[in-house]
């Protein structure tokens, strides 16, 4: 069976792990968050989700 998870919803669920056993304060969270929106907008945007995308592809490779 095939699962496929976006690395949105992956990256939420450690930042929840992290707050939840207190190694990342709320604060922490929300910065990187704004971050990540304000890195969205920019042109790296399009760079890092090809980097993103290729290792994906290199891993559904492997794994099947």
């Amino acid at each position: 069976m095939v699962l496929s998870v976006s690395a949105l919803v992956l990256f939420g669920a450690l930042v929840f792990i992290f707050i939840r056993n207190k190694q990342l304060k709320t604060s922490h969270a929300i910065i990187s968050a704004l971050f990540g929106f304000m890195l969205s907008a920019s042109t790296a945007a399009e760079p890092i989700k090809n980097f993103l995308t290729s290792v994906a592809n290199s891993l559904k490779s492997f794994s099947g």
